[in-house]
């Protein structure tokens, strides 16, 4: 149960309209909502028409005096009305008035003496049971109080006993900000007091003209409010709304959705849900706040605020067995106190492949690999992880691993093509015993008539290196006849495995592929070639007889590798190695261009096999 106090220093506001209209959008989202009339003087809660049941015959006033008169608290029902429910959902609102509006009401509300029935009668302890009667009988999600203006004897009661929250409407002149000073500061001090309540406080500049501020006037007078009232941040606005429907009093959030009104009073209500630790969307929506402004988990332990530290300690005792608030929670911390909270969130069977995800990678973090990749594979095999949560699983997992991943049909036939060309083309390609698990991934892709047009290229194209890398240099070239039999009308990539396949089947090397290649570059010459691209170039060109532009493409291919220091494939080795390898190949062109008796590092592996 969530209290929070509508309080203004001055009438005109629209504080009443603000709280029947966020009463209602908590209603609206399936909350259960009680709004009670203590703005004693001037009450207006229950002439809003949203009753269901006979009004009560009585509210605060009268549960008061009772009290009074017989020296125990009453049954709270008695003063409850139940109200208005949408037609779908769990939300359901009620209503305890200010008091029966008889001809009696105004002395009975004279008779009280508030600061006699504290200091004489345990007023403290009446409201303390008012509460746990509020909770014990209608249970609500959320309390609503409407506080009178000014200093008066009851506004401790609604500004500072009762509420978790208070929201402070104001109009922004001299008066209001002059006004609001001591009641602001007595607020805060509660944090202070024994009971060390830390009371939230929402600035809403209400009733606010909409016109163009050329003087600076309005922002002038934000600027004194947040410097006077110490506000971090500026207040929330609600314009001034002409519009006869006020005379109605009509609840513009249930009645007018769309209009701007309802847009800001739904602004409202996502603030004060946002610092509920109970409502389950506020909270979420709290986490992703704090979330982003500490960072990506993982990278640091993140020390928060006190009151930011304590309400995310909240959030988690209040949603202990919510599995996916416990998961969202750990993106506001470092790892060792997110990988806890993704336990706890597994053990609250939130067991989806993002959790496990989230945790493989803080454990691979922090050196942890093998229950790293027990995680990773909890994704893997998965039959509702992402082509993304699949890719950065199978990242984490070690290419031994891999390997059985990928020999398992129970596991592939459930990943998306994409995914299965992606391991054959970017993860097993470091070895010839990753490329003999990966040719039959490809091969397998190839025959995959669900493929689109894309990925059937795409697959195509890694069979022809994986065939070439392993020996098979004529299904590489069968492979490639079938895309274009003309080498004079091959693309750029063809021409050089067609090449590279036939140097390898018949053991001499055939110029007309590679000046196909040399041609192409010449008429559309790679923009932003990377290292792989100019190593080709360097074969190209030298098979070609341009021996010096030979050279200049592969000292080109080693400037850049050094550059990039990472892994590349060799068209020296028709697999992936690292920078250093790489400029190792690239040495070895150069001395075969430069006369050399080489043959390629895949050649030569074949030739040691045979």
């Amino acid at each position: 149960m969530y209290t929070v106090t509508f309080y203004s220093f001055k009438g005109g506001v629209g504080r009443t309209m603000a709280l029947m209209n966020v009463a209602i959008e908590l209603v609206k989202q399936g909350r259960r909502v009680l709004v009670v009339d203590f703005d004693l003087e001037a009450p207006g809660l229950d002439t809003f028409g949203l009753s269901q049941t006979p009004v009560p015959a009585g509210g605060v006033v009268d549960f008061v005096t009772r009290y009074l008169e017989a020296g125990t608290a009453p049954d709270v029902t008695e003063y409850l009305s139940s109200s208005w429910e949408p037609r779908d959902g769990p939300g359901k609102l009620w209503i305890m008035p200010s008091g029966a509006h008889t001809k009696g009401y105004a002395a009975s509300l004279a008779n009280i003496d508030w600061g006699a029935l504290y200091g004489r009668h345990d007023g403290y302890l009446l409201f303390e049971d008012i509460k746990a009667q509020w909770k014990a009988t209608i249970d609500p999600d959320y309390v609503l109080i409407d506080s009178r203006t000014g200093h008066t004897d009851t506004g401790g009661i609604c500004t500072r006993q009762l509420p978790d929250s208070v929201v402070v409407l104001f109009f922004p002149n001299v008066q209001n900000l002059r006004g609001l000073e001591k009641v602001v500061r007595d607020i805060k001090t509660e944090a202070q007091s024994p009971r060390n309540k830390l009371i939230q406080l929402h600035y809403v500049m209400s009733n606010v003209p909409d016109i163009d501020d050329e003087d600076s006037i309005l922002e002038n007078i934000r600027h004194s409010f947040k410097e006077r009232l110490e506000l971090d941040d500026d207040p929330m606005v609600i314009h001034r709304y002409d519009s006869l429907s006020l005379l109605n009093q009509v609840v513009f959030t249930k009645d007018r959705p769309r209009s701007r009104l309802s847009t800001e009073y739904r602004a409202l209500t996502a603030t004060l849900a946002k610092h509920n630790p109970a409502d389950r969307a506020g909270a979420l929506d709290y986490v992703r706040s704090v979330a982003m402004d500490a960072g990506p988990v993982g990278y640091g332990h993140w020390t928060h605020s006190t009151a930011t530290a304590e309400h995310l300690k909240r959030i988690e005792q209040n949603h202990a067995t919510d599995g996916e608030v416990l998961f969202r929670l750990a993106a506001c911390y470092g790892d060792e106190d997110a990988d806890i909270l993704y336990t706890k969130a597994i053990e609250a069977d939130y067991r989806v492949p993002i959790v496990y995800l989230a945790r493989a990678l803080s454990r691979f973090r922090h050196g942890d690999r093998d229950r790293a990749e027990s995680d990773a594979l909890q994704v893997i095999r998965a039959t509702d992880a992402s082509n993304r949560e699949l890719r950065r699983a199978i990242s984490l997992v070690t290419s031994q691993r891999l390997m059985k991943v990928a020999g398992s049909t129970d596991l592939t036939k459930g990943m998306s093509p994409e995914v299965r060309i992606w391991i054959a083309s970017e993860r097993l390609v470091h070895s010839r015993e990753e490329l003999q698990v990966a040719r039959i991934l490809l091969q397998d892709a190839v025959a995959d008539e669900q493929l689109t047009g894309e990925q059937q290229e795409r697959a195509t194209n890694n069979l022809v290196l994986t065939c070439i890398a392993l020996g098979a240099a004529d299904e590489a070239m069968e492979i490639i006849r079938e895309q274009q039999p003309i080498v004079d009308e091959m693309d750029i990539q063809q021409a050089f495995n067609y090449g590279m396949a036939a140097w390898a089947a018949i053991g001499e090397v055939v110029v007309e592929s590679f000046a196909r290649v040399v041609t192409l570059h010449a008429e559309r010459p790679e923009t932003m070639p990377d290292a792989n691209y100019l190593q080709c170039m360097a074969v190209a060109h030298w098979a070609a007889g341009q021996t010096e532009t030979a050279v200049g493409f592969a000292e080109l291919a080693k400037q850049q590798n050094h550059i990039s220091r990472r892994r590349e494939f060799s068209c020296w080795r028709y697999m992936k190695v690292s920078a250093r390898e790489f400029g190792k190949d690239t040495d070895e062109i150069i001395g075969m261009i430069e006369g050399a008796a080489l043959l390629p590092g895949f050649m030569r592996s074949q030739s040691a096999e045979s």
